[in-house]
């Protein structure tokens, strides 16, 4: 092990807000199916999830044929709604997080990561588009891992990095990146900002309310 530090982080809902072509692309997957989509809420409630996971939840009476449909066709919406848009546009960065990510990444000796439902296409996409590439030194994907909140994507993160998990933590905006983050033994710092609400984040060691109070918390944790 070294002596670096890992700071994790949740895409959607944490850095970028990405809810506008979410519940856009999950519309026309439902409707392409000859569905009507669950409410909103319902729906946001999933995000950070693994696509998998997420349609049985969504359709607790549907085949697994459905399912795969329906994957297939949130997958194809997205893709041609970040075309027609931009990543910028359709998936902004969160005020704050630029700053933030700039100046941990300055630091020599902490690490960033990010641990996400998304595909590994659908992350590279998003990262180019905000200049982000070169950000990141572990990058964990829904293509190679169990859904959240499994910790195989955390284990992976602290081998890449070869940093202990009690100087590594995973900032996310949702109870699946704080369950995650406590199965994995990471310090969890919650976010107010995302798709669930502060009183869902049960297992969270602390929540923030805006970037700039991510120093301030990191500062403590590693003393």
């Amino acid at each position: 092990m070294t002596d670096l530090r890992l700071v994790v982080f949740d895409v959607d809902g944490t850095l970028v807000d990405s809810q506008g072509d979410i519940i856009a692309a999950m519309t026309l997957a439902f409707e392409g199916q000859g569905l009507t989509m669950p409410p909103r809420n319902q729906v946001l409630a999933q995000v950070g999830l693994s696509l998998e996971v997420i349609f049985p939840r969504l359709v607790p009476d549907g085949t697994q044929a459905l399912f795969d449909s329906l994957v297939q066709g949130y997958k194809d919406a997205y893709m041609h709604l970040r075309k027609a848009k931009g990543s910028v546009q359709s998936s902004p960065l969160y005020p704050g997080a630029l700053d933030v990510l700039g100046s941990l990444n300055a630091l020599p000796d902490t690490l960033l990561g990010v641990a996400t439902g998304k595909s590994r296409r659908g992350l590279d996409k998003l990262l180019e588009a905000h200049g982000l590439t070169r950000t990141f030194v572990t990058e964990q994907v829904a293509d190679f891992h169990p859904s959240k909140p499994h910790p195989a994507m955390l284990h992976a993160a602290l081998s890449d990095t070869g940093v202990a998990q009690d100087r590594a933590v995973m900032v996310g905006d949702t109870s699946f990146d704080m369950e995650m983050a406590k199965a994995a033994g990471l310090y969890a710092i919650g976010v107010s900002w995302g798709y669930h609400k502060p009183d869902q984040l049960h297992q969270a060691d602390v929540v923030i309310h805006e970037f700039n109070q991510l120093h301030d918390v990191l500062n403590k944790f590693w003393g």
